[in-house]
């Protein structure tokens, strides 16, 4: 059931892209599998490019992404990627990668056919403000966060006061020398 939702998302990306699918019609028929930690997605390429679900079978090229490849979407597919697994046929590969890599939704385009092009525009510029605002909210905590541990209740020891007191150790180091020199005197 995932497997076919994943699938119909892909072709739907893949529909809005002729050049994906022009990269790919050359690799019809060919398997391929993508892992996303447990999550295999197994299809095979059809004829016009696009991704079709298949039974078993060995795949000519294996994608295994790492667990926390997602949390890594938000600075780009090519940050996702790159902790990615590749085998099997290195020309496949590469434009299966390549496909995945530059492969981008119109979220704009798809809600106009929804609500209008006006409206979508608004909606998305509206989204990527609020967005950002959280973003920018983020941000400011952690630097405020930083501030106060480093200020208020500093979880380290800053550098003169470390100077301070690995001189108090030095000084105390030659005053026991000295104490075990003299003791060491009055025993002889």
């Amino acid at each position: 059931m995932l497997d076919l939702a994943a699938l119909q998302a892909f072709n739907h990306l893949l529909a809005a892209a002729p050049w994906a699918r022009a990269k790919l019609v050359p690799f019809a028929g060919r398997r391929a599998r993508l892992v996303l930690g447990p999550l295999p997605l197994e299809f095979r390429i059809a004829p016009d490019g696009t991704f079709e679900s298949l039974g078993t079978g060995e795949p000519a090229v294996e994608i295994v992404l790492p667990a926390g490849a997602a949390l890594a979407l938000p600075e780009g597919r090519e940050a996702m990627m790159r902790g990615a697994h590749i085998t099997g046929a290195a020309d496949f590969a590469e434009a299966l990668g390549f496909v995945l890599r530059k492969l981008e939704w119109d979220a704009e385009e798809d809600l106009s056919r929804a609500v209008g092009d006006i409206a979508a525009h608004r909606i998305m510029k509206t989204a990527a403000g609020i967005a950002a605002a959280q973003a920018d909210a983020a941000r400011r905590l952690a630097e405020n966060v930083a501030e106060y541990l480093r200020y208020e209740r500093p979880a380290g020891v800053d550098k003169d006061a470390l100077a301070a007191f690995s001189g108090e150790v030095d000084a105390l180091r030659r005053d026991a020398d000295a104490l075990e020199r003299r003791i060491a005197a009055l025993d002889k």
